[in-house]
């Protein structure tokens, strides 16, 4: 009885062992699984690193990509514009053409009227707007003033007496100021 006793604490030690050492195995286990979850700073670093590079890259192509965007605008804006003005131009050809054999000057003012008016408007579809500035108070964000005449009516004073050349908004932002003559 004594050996049976003696084998069952012997198999009683071995399982406590092997349970120890499946414990330990275990706790190795998940230390090494921790350390490898765990990333080193270096691994950190250039992890990091390499998502800064591609942040910066697509920045960088972002950048490039508007800037072209914006001049391909920049040089298709006018060509809207110039076709508008095509129209005006074929009209001034044929009016060339067609005058030659006029002898009627009212005729030709009113070619001429006609083709103006219809360059006015094409303009004006495309937001320019004229400065109306005679008879108004002088405005320097409006007009620029060339000289200044001697009035006798004192209600002329500091008031545009005439128009040079006229100014011209686009988009309610000023374009050309208005060239004026302003009473003194």
């Amino acid at each position: 009885m004594a050996r049976k006793d003696k084998e069952k604490e012997n198999e009683e030690v071995d399982e406590k062992l092997n349970d120890t050492e499946i414990e330990n195995e275990q706790t190795q286990a998940e230390n090494v699984s921790e350390s490898e979850i765990i990333p080193t700073c270096e691994e950190r670093f250039a992890d990091l690193n390499n998502k800064y590079i591609l942040l910066y890259s697509d920045f960088d192509n972002f950048r490039k990509r508007t800037i072209k965007e914006k001049a391909d605008i920049i040089s298709n804006a006018s060509a809207d514009v110039i076709k508008d003005l095509l129209v005006v131009l074929d009209d001034f050809e044929r009016a060339i053409l067609n005058n030659e054999k006029v002898e009627d000057a009212n005729v030709l003012k009113e070619g001429f009227k006609l083709i103006q008016h219809k360059l006015t408007l094409a303009l004006q579809s495309k937001g320019l707007e004229q400065v109306e500035s005679k008879g108004e108070t002088f405005n320097s964000d409006k007009h620029e003033a060339i000289t200044n005449v001697q009035v006798e009516d004192k209600n002329q004073k500091g008031k545009v007496i005439d128009v040079v050349e006229r100014g011209y908004n686009l988009h309610g932002k000023s374009l050309r100021y208005a060239k004026v003559i302003v009473g003194q």
